[in-house]
Formats: structure tokens, C-alpha cells, sequence
């Protein structure tokens, strides 16, 4: 991999003291590999606000290029307007505008507000202050209609102003290049960044796949099912694997990797210094 294709990181905001301060370590241990930026979550409903800019102010303090989550989720125009001024006084230049969730038990309470409307929201108070990366789905959103609807949406993300997109976690290369050539043939012409997860827990790895959409093709689950009831290979498997997958991107002109690193140091940046030779 050449040394300057854009990379970047994904935390979640910590919930504890002890979280926080591995939090601190772990961004200091990535941040070596010069990544174009970090992102970090924002659970359902803006259930982690508060830890979410925490963490955000944190990285920026500490010298690196940060950019929160976003979505309504079941907060009004003035709660995320008045989150986006902190962000903006913060001098943050990146913001990831998702449609996000609504916390267990609102119901119908609120109403989802989707990515392209945050997206419009945030040009319209902000104008090119922020750079907006969105979400997109490779293997297809859980709840879309259809994959020409996905793609449909994705671009209208686009059209409101978005700069480029961040995928799903995905396992098998062709699904993000068919992807990517059928958003092309829609007019799409933004980056599409694939999303990597590192594999650290076969279960785990296979719950949340299931929960997302995301296929784990039989021959990896053989492989890995191998390796469950030894962590330490388990996680060389997966090391191996994800760095074939990464290889597979790059060379297919993929415009950089973002990875899911579950606030671990390892095995991300050996995937990284892997592809880095």
C-alpha cells in the first residue's frame, strides 16, 4: 500500500473512567500511523451527546483531525444546531452525517430524520465550514427496498452536499466494486471509502454481521471457526485475512480504508503496517 492512500480510524466514546483513559493511550499508539482523521460514534438518539464531544475535544486537543457522528435521532433542529456551533467553535472540520436511530422505547415519538435532510441542515447553517462524509452499503442497507434504492439514496446524500461516503463493514471485495460501478453508472462519482473491521471474536464477528447485513462468506467462517477457542490465532487469522482483503481494495483502486477499531491498538495497526510493508 502506498504510504500516503488516506486511512482513518473509528472510536466509540468511552462510558468509563478506565475506558477513557485506554481511550487516550490508543489514540496515541494510532495516531503514529498518520491517519487522514478519527471518527467517533454517536449512539441512538444522541444517547452518548455527551461522550461523544467528550472524546471528540479530547482528540482534537491532542492534535489530531477528528470527525463526530451526527444524526437527529430524536433530538430538534436546535439541540443538533447548538452541537454543531460547539463543534464548529472547536475549530472541527469534519463531521460524518448519518440518519442514526431512535433510542429503545420513543416509538413513534419522534420521527427519523434522514442523512440527506442532516446533510442539507448542516450546509444550510455551515455552509463548506464542514467536510460531510455519509454512510453507504456495499451488500445493501437492511431496510432498503431494493439495491437500485439504496444506490438512489445514497446519491441524493450526494446531491445535498455530501463529499464522500464511508461503507459498511464488508468481507468480500467484488461487493464493494460492483457497488461502487453501479453508483458510477447513477452519476455518483465521490469517493466511496470502504469500511474494514478487524476480526478480534469469531461470535461477536457473527452477531454483528448478522445485525448489519454484512455477509461472512463460508470459507472465512471455516477458517475462523478453527480459531475460536484460541484467541491469539484467531486474531493472526483475521490479521492475515483483512490484510488480503485491504491488498484486494487498493489495487482495485479503492481511495483509502476506514477502520473499525472497537478502541483497540491491535490488530489494526498490524493490518496497517502490513499493507505499509
Amino acid at each position: 500500500m502506498s504510504k500516503v492512500l488516506p486511512i482513518s480510524f473509528e472510536f466509540f466514546p468511552p462510558k468509563t473512567e478506565a475506558g477513557k483513559e485506554k481511550l487516550v493511550t490508543v489514540h496515541s499508539e494510532l495516531a503514529v500511523l498518520a491517519p487522514e482523521f478519527f471518527s467517533v460514534t454517536y449512539g441512538a438518539g444522541g444517547s452518548t451527546r455527551s461522550n461523544t464531544r467528550d472524546t471528540v475535544l479530547g482528540i482534537k486537543a491532542a492534535g489530531s483531525d477528528v470527525a463526530p457522528h451526527l444524526s437527529f435521532g430524536g433530538d430538534d433542529e436546535a439541540g443538533v444546531l447548538e452541537l454543531l456551533n460547539s463543534y464548529r467553535d472547536a475549530d472541527i472540520r469534519r463531521i460524518v452525517a448519518l440518519r442514526g436511530d431512535l433510542p429503545s422505547g420513543m416509538g413513534r415519538a419522534a420521527q427519523l430524520v434522514h442523512a440527506n435532510e442532516l446533510v442539507e441542515f448542516i450546509r444550510k447553517h455551515f455552509g463548506d465550514h464542514f467536510t460531510v462524509h455519509v454512510a453507504a452499503y456495499p451488500e445493501i442497507h437492511p431496510e432498503a427496498a431494493s439495491y437500485k434504492d439504496d444506490v438512489h439514496w445514497l446519491k441524493e446524500k450526494f446531491n445535498a452536499g455530501a463529499n464522500s461516503a464511508i461503507t459498511q463493514y464488508f468481507f468480500n471485495p467484488d461487493a464493494y466494486f460492483y457497488f461502487v460501478d453501479e453508483c458510477y453508472k447513477q452519476g455518483i462519482d465521490q469517493a466511496i471509502i470502504p469500511g474494514i473491521m478487524p476480526i478480534t471474536n469469531f461470535t461477536s464477528l457473527q452477531r454483528f454481521s448478522a445485525n448489519c447485513g454484512a455477509e461472512v462468506p463460508r470459507w472465512m467462517v471455516q477458517k475462523l471457526k478453527s480459531y475460536e477457542d484460541n484467541s491469539e490465532n484467531l486474531v493472526a487469522a483475521g490479521v492475515e485475512v483483512i490484510t488480503t482483503l485491504c491488498e484486494k481494495l487498493v489495487v482495485g483502486g479503492a481511495p483509502g480504508l476506514h477502520f473499525y477499531t472497537m478502541n483497540q491498538t491491535n490488530p489494526t495497526s498490524a493490518i496497517v503496517r502490513n499493507l505499509r510493508g
